[in-house]
This record gives structure tokens, C-alpha cells and sequence, in this order.
């Protein structure tokens, strides 16, 4: 699981920041100064820090300075209730990832979040052919067949089943997999993705009630299990 570290003194901003998190399925650690999450930073290893720079006992810039000193690469966005040039250049230059400005939208944030662990992440390898029980699919010639029949299958369903078969296990939200396979502005909703993993089911599990493969994480998204 992801873990994300939060540093932030308001009491119900980092509340707000840390329920939201938890709530798209991230591990959450919290720190409400600069010292504790300097050492957090250091003991936890997290895989992304949300840092605000007005801190007590150590500043956010003194925090990523620091970090970037000891050669800690965790990437960091910084959010804060500034809003000039100078403040968002310092931060970058420093070793910030990104930069938040308050007030601000919490969905903008968790974009910004999952934005930031796509660009460090390694792009997973997406396979040319994919066999499970009387299954093949080939995703070169967008062919399918179940038990030597051809299946008929749409091009999103075929980039549906590629992407999600691509990260064995891993749970992808249905927000990432809207990103991804239909592409960032995209006016269809949730609904698309749970849609097209039903019509999957009926074409390629061997029972669509009860999915083998195409597994369902409630409230979150879907994993593909070999």
C-alpha cells in the first residue's frame, strides 16, 4: 500500500488531508510540526510527503532541505497559505515536487498526489498476449477467444483488461483507470469503468458472478488477479 506522509500543524486541515487520503486507500502517517515529520520522513519511508511550510520548530523549507541534503529523494509536494512567485519557486528549487497553494480543493490535491506517484513510479510493462484458463487475448491484434472461439471485444475493454492485467495483484482506483484508459478530462464517470469490467466478466470469466480474475475492492476499484 502506498504510504503517504502528511506534515501540517492545523489540527483540522491535516484531519481533512489524512481522511480524504485514507479514504482513496493510502497508508497514512501524520505529523503536526517540522521535527517529528523530519524524523518520520527518516524512519517511515514514505512513498510521497505533503508538507506545509509554515511549521512550528522546523520550517517546511528547512524540512525539505534537509531531506534533499541526506540524499532522501521521496518526492514532496508542499502546500501553504502562500501564494507568491517567490515562496512557489523557493520551494521548488529547494527539491519540491509540486506546490499547493491555500485554500484549496481537496480533489485538486488528490490529483496533484496521484500526478506526482505516476511521474516517480515505473510505467508497468503492459504484455503483448494475456492466457488464463481457456482464455487468449491478443492485445497486438486485439484478438480474443474463450475455449478456441473468438470473443468479441471492444478496443476500450481490450486496453481495460491490458492495463489492469499489467499490475497483477496491485488495486487501481477507478478515477487512475479513467486517467489512463480513457484518457485525463474524459466527461465519462466511475460507472464507464464498472460497465466495461461486467461486460469482461460475461465474455471471459468462467463465472461473472463469482470473478476468478477480475476481482472488485469496494468503494475503491479493481484488481486483476492471474
Amino acid at each position: 500500500m502506498t504510504r503517504i506522509l502528511v506534515v501540517e500543524d492545523d489540527p483540522s486541515i491535516l484531519r481533512g488531508i489524512a481522511d480524504n487520503l485514507a479514504f482513496e486507500n493510502y497508508e497514512v502517517v501524520t505529523a503536526a510540526d517540522g521535527e517529528t515529520g523530519l524524523r518520520l520522513l527518516r524512519e517511515e519511508h514514505p512513498d510521497l510527503v505533503i508538507l506545509d511550510l509554515m511549521l512550528p520548530k522546523l520550517s517546511g523549507h528547512e524540512l525539505c532541505r534537509r531531506a534533499r541534503k541526506e540524499r532522501i529523494t521521496t518526492p514532496i509536494i508542499m502546500i501553504t497559505a502562500r501564494g507568491e512567485e517567490s515562496d512557489r519557486i523557493a520551494g521548488l528549487d529547494l527539491g519540491a515536487d509540486d506546490y499547493v497553494t491555500k485554500p484549496f480543493a481537496i480533489g485538486e490535491l488528490l490529483a496533484r498526489v496521484r500526478a506526482v506517484l505516476r511521474r516517480v513510479g515505473q510505467p508497468a510493462a503492459e504484455p503483448d498476449e494475456l492466457r488464463f484458463d481457456d482464455v487468449r487475448v491478443d492485445f497486438r491484434s486485439y484478438e480474443a477467444e474463450r475455449a478456441g472461439r473468438p470473443v468479441a471485444m471492444t478496443p476500450k475493454e481490450f486496453a481495460l483488461l491490458r492495463h489492469l492485467s499489467a499490475r497483477p495483484s496491485e488495486v487501481v482506483r477507478r478515477d487512475a483507470l479513467l486517467d489512463e484508459v480513457w484518457g485525463y478530462g474524459s466527461d465519462v464517470t466511475t460507472r464507464t469503468v464498472d460497465n466495461h469490467v461486467a461486460s469482461l466478466r460475461a465474455k471471459l470469466e468462467q463465472d461473472a458472478q463469482n470473478p476468478r480474475h477480475l476481482l472488485t475492492v469496494h468503494r475503491v476499484g479493481y484488481r486483476w488477479m492471474p
